[in-house]
């Protein structure tokens, strides 16, 4: 039976409190369902539906999106989370959070022990740092799934728990759901083989039957990339550090990662190459140090680097003098430049360091180099990852477009 609106709106404001949410965050979310209560007598309601929901963000704030898989606007944000508050307690009996963990979080002591053995097994499989962050980020949503329904033991989780959690992640993009069913999964899969639960529950979580469609990546034009690096000021240290990265990437589409974790120890200047062990893969790749590379990285190391203990060849060029933090993905660098440089950035195209691997690989393959070099060259394992870039060769597909009036004299 449902609650009728006063009480869910009454438990909900009881579960901020509980969840120690600050005063004036639960003072908006009172006034902001007092006139809910107004508009749901006025539309003769007395229980709360996504119906209703909808109609009051549609009179009230002029919002008509489909809050679940539309883009939220800017000035109905908090609305539309506090209607999605009263839909999620109506359906879960706990408040689903939305923000992402970063650093610091807090695992429920009945869970800590589990929690901490599956870093460890997962520590022992090699993962890259970077993808453990990623993959405990989303379990910790799991995790405090369980917790609200207070649930105590692991051996508690039922199947009908899953479909229920499941249900609250379907609002996310595709991808995103499908990496956070497979993080759960693994994990299910882990406390089961470890026999943390007596059944597999790994069959409770659905599959998604989808096709590999991944997006098309964005390119830069070569004059593009060669008009940023003419501007940038290379007669100042920063502006020699950040040259000698941004070459890095676009001639020879070396990772963001890696190029924070690069040691004077990588190169030898004898045999003029880079050798290193990808963060992202695990494995130990070769480049050649090319000409310009090389002497931009010479001069930033001559002129430029300031005295510091770090092995690092990339730091911080303000104190304290230290590597880069894992967390820099050097956006601003490129970000920098782009604009520096007066170069428009479409709506929608992605514009970091990243983007300039995606233009080597396009330029590459427009010079007719094979896919399986293209894909050594970028580190990919899989050649699935490099095959997406034959969707940005336009003029290679006008090549093998068929030219119908010939079909037909053949036929």
């Amino acid at each position: 039976m449902k609650l009728t609106l006063d009480d869910l709106i009454s438990k909900v404001i009881m579960e901020l409190k509980r969840l120690n949410y600050a005063d004036s965050t639960i003072k908006c979310y009172s006034l902001l369902y007092k006139r809910v209560i107004t508009f749901a007598k006025e539309n003769e309601k007395s229980c709360f539906s996504e119906e209703l929901g909808n109609d009051f963000l549609k009179v009230e704030y002029n919002c008509t999106v489909n809050y679940y898989e539309e883009a939220l606007p800017k000035g109905v944000k908090h609305a539309i989370r506090m209607i999605r508050v009263l839909g999620d307690y109506q359906i879960h009996g706990v408040l689903i959070r939305r923000i992402v963990k970063k650093h610091g979080y807090v695992k429920p002591p009945q869970f800590e022990s589990i929690l901490t053995s599956y870093e460890k097994e997962c520590d022992l499989n090699n993962y890259s740092k970077r993808g453990m962050r990623t993959r405990v980020q989303r379990l910790f949503f799991f995790i405090d799934y369980l917790d609200s329904r207070n649930v105590h033991d692991i051996n508690d989780v039922t199947p009908q728990m899953i479909s229920d959690y499941v249900k609250t992640v379907f609002p996310h993009h595709e991808k995103s759901i499908t990496a956070i069913l497979t993080t759960l999964r693994m994990f299910l899969r882990f406390l089961y083989l470890n026999e943390y639960t007596k059944s597999d529950l790994t069959i409770s979580v659905p599959k998604q039957n989808k096709y590999y469609y991944p997006s098309v990546p964005s390119t830069w034009k070569a004059e593009e990339v060669r008009h940023m690096l003419k501007i940038i000021d290379r007669g100042n240290p920063t502006g020699k550090r950040n040259y000698a990265i941004i070459l890095l990437v676009a001639r020879l589409g070396i990772r963001a990662g890696d190029v924070k974790k690069l040691k004077l120890s990588d190169f030898n200047w004898n045999t003029k190459s880079i050798v290193f062990t990808q963060e992202k893969t695990k494995h130990t790749t070769s480049y050649p140090i090319l000409n310009d590379i090389g002497w931009a990285i010479i001069d930033y190391l001559k002129n430029a680097r300031p005295v510091s203990s770090s092995p690092y060849i990339f730091i911080r060029m303000k104190a304290p003098y230290e590597a880069f933090s894992k967390d820099a993905n050097l956006h601003n660098i490129i970000t920098k430049y782009t604009r520096l440089a007066g170069i428009s950035i479409p709506k929608g195209k992605r514009h970091g360091l990243h983007s300039l691997r995606h233009s080597l690989a396009s330029g590459l393959l427009a010079q007719g180099t094979p896919l399986p070099i293209i894909s050594e060259i970028l580190g990919h394992l899989d050649a699935k990852s490099t095959s997406v870039y034959l969707r940005t060769d336009i003029e290679g597909l006008r090549a093998c477009a068929l030219d119908p009036e010939e079909v037909f004299l053949n036929d």
